[in-house]
């Protein structure tokens, strides 16, 4: 039997009102200035009403994502880490495969989600992405694809509508 505590509307009185959070984009093309799906981010997170704490891109080099990604969790104003780019397969998509080894818990349902939502959009190139979250430092970490369709597709049905929740939970422990 379950307390009243355990309810979903319990554990949302947690949730802070606004998170901060970095947003990163892997990219060897992209520049700020014509960064797209971070830029997307960014409007998408600030029209919800959260603070942008910094937004960056950086190339396709494992050592560079994993610096980022590192920096950003040990900010305290950061309760959020999105990356968008480099999930594909290719060679030089390497995002996934620097950050999972970071993740102390996978949240293995946000993958799974954006592939079952995206192959309602895109149909079997779905099983093309490499989509992952989870959490480093107590900090939620959110792995996108790198176009804007998809990053409109995490944002918007799976990490906007919880993602105070999340923090509210990570905050739990502290």
């Amino acid at each position: 039997m379950s307390s009243a505590d355990d309810t979903p509307s319990a554990h949302r009185a947690y949730a802070p009102e606004s998170v901060g959070a970095f947003v990163l984009t892997v990219s060897d093309t992209r520049s700020l200035e014509s960064d797209a799906s971070g830029k997307l981010i960014q409007e998408k997170l600030e029209a919800a009403g959260h603070r942008v704490v910094e937004r960056h891109v950086v190339k396709d080099e494992p050592d560079d994502i994993r610096r980022d990604v590192l920096r950003a969790v040990a900010r305290s104003e950061v309760d959020a880490v999105i990356v968008t780019g480099g999930t594909g397969v290719s060679p030089r998509d390497v995002t996934p495969d620097t950050i999972e080894p970071l993740l102390e818990r996978i949240l293995h349902g946000y993958g799974e989600l954006f592939r079952m939502l995206s192959f309602e959009e895109i149909g079997a190139a779905s099983i093309l992405s490499r989509a992952v979250a989870g959490t480093v430092r107590g900090t939620a970490v959110f792995v996108t694809p790198g176009s804007s369709g998809a990053v409109r597709l995490a944002m918007d049905r799976l990490i906007l509508p919880d993602l105070c929740h999340l923090v509210g939970q990570l905050r739990r422990g502290n």
